[in-house]
Parts: C-alpha cells; structure tokens; sequence
C-alpha cells in the first residue's frame, strides 16, 4: 500500500474510545469501485469487524484497496490521544477510528476549497492529510466541525478481495460527497444509507416479492487488528 501513515496510537485507547446530503445512488457493481466511493456494509455482513461500517475509499489500485470508516467516533479527544501536536482550537474534536489496521497510525480527512500542500485529492473539496506538520497547519487553520476530522487506523485490502466481498453481497457501493464525509450526525450514517437502499430495492422489486435481502455471507480473509504496535512517543501517558 501507498498511503503513508505518521504516529502511533495504543491498542487499548482506540478501543476505549440527519440534516445532510446522503450520497447518490447505489451500486454492487465492482467496476464502480475507486477513490472516492463509499463502501456501505450490508445487513447480516458476516466479518464483525465492519459491522454497520461505511467506508469512504481513499487509495484504489492494483495494489490493493484503503479505506477510513467515517462513522466510529470515539469519546477520546484530539489533544488527548495526539502527543506533542499542536492541537490549535480543535483539540477538544473526538478521535475516529478509521479501520482495524495500524491502530498505531495517524490520517486526517480535510474540507477545503483549494488543495493544501502535501494533502492527496479524495472527492470534491475532499483531501488526505498523512503528515504531522500539514495536520497541525489544518489544526490551525481549521474553522469548524465540519472541515476536519482525524483518524487512527484504516482499512485495508488486498488486490482483488474487496471485489470478492462486493460480489459476496457484503458491500453497497455509493457515490460521495462532503457533506456526508463530515456529517455533524456521524453514528446515523450507516443507518439512513441502508435504509435509502432497502426503500429503493423494495420500490422497484416485483409485486409479492419479499423483503430486501439481508446477506449473510462470511467474507474471508478480512482485515484483522493489530497487537504488535509500537510504543507511542506522542501519545499522553497511559493510552
């Protein structure tokens, strides 16, 4: 994988821890998979880890897939979690946890009407902070809620098994936007997504077809976490 983490996060802490526009459409067709797509996990998915997850897609190719769950808000605040960074006025925001991978690694998703130096271009004014000095530029300059958030971990695929999982029935595909990337209502997201597709499936399924399916497949070879992370220079003692 390309995406390039900076940090380290203690196991133990990360597990302490409708107002906008939903995304357009879906889809569980593979070819409509890339940067910038929403993964949407599907009722009865059978990997836990991804339970009622909605992935937004940041790095997609031969590679493999990486993605941040844009929907785990935790109790843990920034400047709790994040040692020796300077916070600004947004120290007191909850830290996401983006995926069961490299818990011990920090990324941050930025809103901003013109690319900022080093971030990575997601989906619209959406982009990719990896690097401690250009998060605490974004820190700084920050002005709300609704233009920054901060995650550790991510998720993570190898070429060929998030297609696997989309064919498996695990994985509603959606089109993204920023207002659903920084929903002020982050713990909804997954529910009003679903909820969009199940009244969409029913409105166009046969008459006296059954309910929308609720897949229960068990995908395999999903990400695991980590326990081997290294000791944290940044991180407030105790986490």
């Amino acid at each position: 994988m390309m995406i390039r983490l900076w940090g380290s996060v203690a196991l133990a802490a990360a597990a302490a821890l409708c107002g906008t526009a939903l995304a357009r459409g879906q889809s569980t067709n593979t070819g409509d998979l890339g940067v910038g797509k929403l993964l949407v996990s599907s009722r009865g998915l059978g990997d836990p880890t991804f339970a009622e997850s909605v992935v937004l897609l940041i790095q997609y190719d031969r590679h493999g897939t990486v993605g941040l769950t844009i929907n785990r808000p935790t109790q843990a605040s920034i400047s709790r979690v994040l040692k020796d960074v300077n916070t600004a006025k947004r120290g007191a925001d909850p830290i996401y946890i983006g995926g069961p991978v490299e818990l011990d690694g920090v990324l941050a998703l930025l809103r901003s009407p013109k690319k900022p130096d080093e971030a990575t271009s997601v989906v619209g004014d959406v982009y990719l902070v990896s690097s401690k000095p250009s998060l605490e530029k974004a820190l700084a300059a920050s002005s709300g809620t609704g233009d920054l958030r901060v995650y550790v971990g991510y998720c993570g695929w190898d070429a060929g098994q998030l297609e696997n999982e989309v064919r498996l029935g695990g994985w509603w595909i959606f089109e993204a936007n920023a207002n659903l990337v920084f929903d002020p209502h982050p713990d909804s997201v997954w529910s009003r997504l679903v909820a969009r597709t199940e009244q969409q499936i029913a409105q166009t399924k046969p008459p006296g077809a059954g309910s929308p399916p609720r897949f229960r497949s068990i995908i395999p070879g999903g990400s695991r976490l980590r326990d081997d992370a290294p000791a944290n220079p940044w991180l407030a003692p105790g986490l």
